[in-house]
């Protein structure tokens, strides 16, 4: 059954964010399965939490608001169906972990349809019928709050072309999506237990941001002794394979010589031209104009993570 969470067009940002922490949303759902480009678990826990501060508007999720409406006419002018608004946010009791706030409904259909707005370096071959996964993941998320036989997807890449498709109704992978996001809400929203970073900046930033000074205590990592092993070993391979990569890089540069443009077999090309450049040279500046150089400057203090194994 389904219930009304809150009245959408009618709330703020804030109000929006806060009602969206009540449960896993389509865009949510893509992170929880690995399939999101623009989110990792850590981040969506931290969001859940209401940890890090409030989610900033991008100027990708402004068009993407913004052209919603664009992109709902051209798929009723593409398919001649018809679509409303729900305005409002849903938690189907089958899945009280999950929510869902559609885009638009199909009038006369049990089914919706999912407006997207994208670039032209989005490389996903959607002149041939190929739908992102993390899209696909929405909708079948949608289906399942929602009820619905279908979701239909409107993709607008901008500059480029339109294209539209329809999603059926798969219970088989929406009980699969169901089940993960179960756990994932039990385990890091309901539970005490934190996801691992993935490695990208957007989850170092995020730590640095959450424990930006020390307390001067030290704790003992039992467990991470193998972590400290394989950083290592990375360490010494990423310099091994910067110096080769040096190495050949250099070796071409002396090939060229002279030479502005290269070329070699399969296609490969180089270049190596003058290109100019501006700084300040802060010595010269320091000697001769020592108090702007003082007034200009800007200290910082951040936590420089060092690791080292005992002699």
């Amino acid at each position: 059954m389904l219930e009304k969470l809150m009245k959408t067009d009618a709330a703020t940002r804030a109000e929006w964010l806060s009602c969206r922490r009540q449960g896993i949303g389509g865009s949510d759902a893509a992170v929880i399965v690995g399939l999101s480009r623009f989110g990792s678990p850590l981040r969506l826990w931290a969001d859940k939490h209401g940890l890090g501060g409030e989610a900033q508007e991008t100027e990708v999720m402004r068009q993407g608001t913004d052209f919603e409406e664009y992109v709902a006419r051209r798929w009723a002018e593409a398919t001649g169906k018809k679509v409303r608004r729900r305005n409002y946010m849903f938690r189907n009791t089958d899945y009280p972990f999950a929510i869902a706030d559609v885009d638009r409904e199909v009038v006369g259909e049990n089914a919706g349809l999912e407006c997207k707005t994208t670039s032209v370096y989005n490389k996903s071959d959607f002149e041939n019928g190929e739908i992102p996964p993390a899209y696909y993941v929405q909708c079948q998320h949608y289906m399942a709050v929602m009820g619905y036989d279908r979701m239909y997807l409107a993709v607008l890449v901008l500059s480029r072309a339109f294209y539209h498709f329809v999603i059926e109704r798969d219970d088989a992978e929406i009980a699969a999506l169901m089940e993960q996001e179960k756990g994932w809400w039990e385990t890091y929203v309901e539970g005490d237990s934190v996801p691992g970073p993935d490695g990208s900046e957007e989850d170092g930033a995020f730590i640095r941001e959450r424990f930006p000074d020390s307390d001067g205590g030290e704790v003992f990592l039992a467990d991470r002794a193998p972590d400290f092993e394989r950083m290592q070993e990375l360490d010494a391979q990423i310099r091994e394979l910067t110096s080769e990569r040096d190495t050949l890089k250099q070796a071409i540069m002396q090939d060229m010589g002279d030479a502005a443009l290269a070329s070699a077999l399969n296609g490969w090309t180089a270049s190596w031209k003058p290109q100019a450049s501006r700084r300040v040279d802060s010595k010269k500046l320091k000697a001769e104009f020592p108090q702007a150089y003082a007034d200009c400057l800007i200290e910082s203090v951040s936590r420089v993570f060092r690791y080292k194994k005992a002699d």
